[in-house]
Protein backbone atom coordinates (compact mmCIF):
# COMPACT_ATOMS: atom_id res chain seq x y z
CA UNK A 1 0.00 0.00 0.00
CA UNK A 2 1.26 3.48 -0.86
CA UNK A 3 1.42 6.27 1.77
CA UNK A 4 0.94 9.85 0.56
CA UNK A 5 1.53 12.80 2.88
CA UNK A 6 -0.45 15.97 2.17
CA UNK A 7 1.22 19.39 2.69
CA UNK A 8 -1.06 20.04 5.68
CA UNK A 9 0.44 16.97 7.38
CA UNK A 10 3.96 18.37 7.01
CA UNK A 11 2.82 21.82 8.15
CA UNK A 12 1.08 20.52 11.26
CA UNK A 13 4.02 18.25 12.11
CA UNK A 14 6.41 21.20 11.74
CA UNK A 15 4.22 23.39 13.97
CA UNK A 16 4.24 20.70 16.66
CA UNK A 17 8.01 20.36 16.44
CA UNK A 18 8.49 24.14 16.61
CA UNK A 19 6.29 24.40 19.68
CA UNK A 20 8.01 21.57 21.57
CA UNK A 21 11.50 22.69 20.50
CA UNK A 22 11.17 25.86 22.58
CA UNK A 23 11.52 23.73 25.73
CA UNK A 24 12.99 20.48 24.47
CA UNK A 25 14.77 20.54 21.08
CA UNK A 26 15.86 16.91 21.12
CA UNK A 27 12.43 15.77 22.30
CA UNK A 28 10.85 17.68 19.41
CA UNK A 29 13.02 15.86 16.89
CA UNK A 30 12.34 12.51 18.55
CA UNK A 31 8.58 13.13 18.42
CA UNK A 32 8.73 14.16 14.74
CA UNK A 33 10.66 11.00 13.86
CA UNK A 34 8.35 8.79 15.92
CA UNK A 35 5.18 10.16 14.34
CA UNK A 36 6.52 10.00 10.79
CA UNK A 37 7.89 6.49 11.34
CA UNK A 38 4.43 5.33 12.40
CA UNK A 39 2.92 7.06 9.36
CA UNK A 40 5.32 5.10 7.14
CA UNK A 41 4.11 1.89 8.76
CA UNK A 42 0.58 2.64 7.56
CA UNK A 43 1.68 1.00 4.30
CA UNK A 44 1.02 -2.24 6.17
CA UNK A 45 -2.78 -2.69 6.20
CA UNK A 46 -2.47 -4.50 9.54
CA UNK A 47 -0.79 -1.56 11.29
CA UNK A 48 -3.33 -0.29 13.86
CA UNK A 49 -5.67 2.56 13.05
CA UNK A 50 -9.16 3.39 14.20
CA UNK A 51 -12.32 4.73 12.62
CA UNK A 52 -12.16 8.51 12.38
CA UNK A 53 -14.54 10.96 13.99
CA UNK A 54 -15.25 12.38 10.52
CA UNK A 55 -16.97 10.08 8.02
CA UNK A 56 -14.53 8.60 5.52
CA UNK A 57 -11.45 9.09 7.70
CA UNK A 58 -9.30 6.93 9.92
CA UNK A 59 -7.06 7.94 12.82
CA UNK A 60 -3.67 6.79 13.99
CA UNK A 61 -2.94 7.49 17.64
CA UNK A 62 0.75 8.20 17.13
CA UNK A 63 1.34 9.47 20.68
CA UNK A 64 -0.93 9.92 23.70
CA UNK A 65 -1.16 13.61 22.76
CA UNK A 66 -1.20 13.40 18.94
CA UNK A 67 -3.59 11.87 16.42
CA UNK A 68 -2.88 11.53 12.70
CA UNK A 69 -5.92 11.93 10.43
CA UNK A 70 -5.94 9.88 7.24
CA UNK A 71 -8.05 8.56 4.40
CA UNK A 72 -7.59 5.12 2.89
CA UNK A 73 -8.47 3.41 -0.37
CA UNK A 74 -7.62 -0.12 -1.42
CA UNK A 75 -4.08 0.82 -2.45
CA UNK A 76 -3.33 4.25 -0.90
CA UNK A 77 -3.23 5.85 2.52
CA UNK A 78 -3.44 9.65 2.33
CA UNK A 79 -2.18 11.34 5.48
CA UNK A 80 -4.03 14.60 6.02
CA UNK A 81 -2.93 16.18 9.29
CA UNK A 82 -1.59 15.73 12.81
CA UNK A 83 -3.73 17.12 15.63
CA UNK A 84 -3.21 17.51 19.34
CA UNK A 85 -5.57 15.14 21.13
CA UNK A 86 -7.25 18.00 23.02
CA UNK A 87 -8.13 19.96 19.87
CA UNK A 88 -11.80 20.22 19.02
CA UNK A 89 -12.15 17.94 16.00
CA UNK A 90 -14.13 17.92 13.83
Amino acid sequence: MKVLRKPQYWESLQAIEDYIAHDNPSGAIDLWLSIDDQVSKLADPNFPRRRGRVAGTLELVAHPNYVVILEQTLDTVTVLEVLHATMQYP
